[in-house]
């Protein structure tokens, strides 16, 4: 006898189960998720006024001067007149740490080594380096005293 196959209500085609509909959904909820967080953290960070930024700001522009003189004695160009401005720009955004820092301006250690940190630049502003020997051995001192600090404030 011929077995006849039995129709189904969906022709000859077999039911799809609903995992990719459920995988579509997941990753549309992740889109979205995403994209939530990103607007809420943008939301956030424009909330802050520039005081929240003046702390970040000062170390951020330390850091790129005292980068641009790492760079000077590496290409060994290391006279003064391309050296004194970053040294001269670290200088001034020294004067910044006390009002950048309100929390710490009280504090004696932090004076100390924001008064130490002045001292050197003072000291390199008013004998310009000579050579790469003695830009370098500047730029030492002030990442001693750069170190200095954030290892009692960081």
């Amino acid at each position: 006898m011929d077995n006849p196959q039995r129709e189904t209500p969906y022709g000859d085609h077999k039911p799809h189960g609903n995992g990719a509909k459920y995988i579509i959904l997941v990753l549309v909820g992740l889109a979205i998720g995403v994209l939530a967080t990103v607007m809420l953290l943008r939301a956030l960070e424009g909330r802050k006024t520039w005081q929240d930024h003046f702390p970040g700001a000062a170390m951020h522009m330390m850091e790129a001067h005292a980068a641009q003189l790492g760079g000077k004695i590496k290409a060994n160009r290391c006279s003064a007149p391309d050296s004194q401005p970053h040294i001269k720009a670290l200088r001034t955004v020294s004067d910044d740490l006390e009002p950048a820092f309100p929390g710490l301006a009280d504090d004696a250690r932090f004076a100390g080594h924001a008064g130490d940190l002045r001292a050197t630049l003072d000291a390199a502003l008013a004998s310009p380096a000579e050579g790469c020997e003695s830009l370098a051995a500047t730029t030492k001192k002030i990442g001693e005293n750069c170190k200095a600090c954030h290892q009692d404030f960081r």
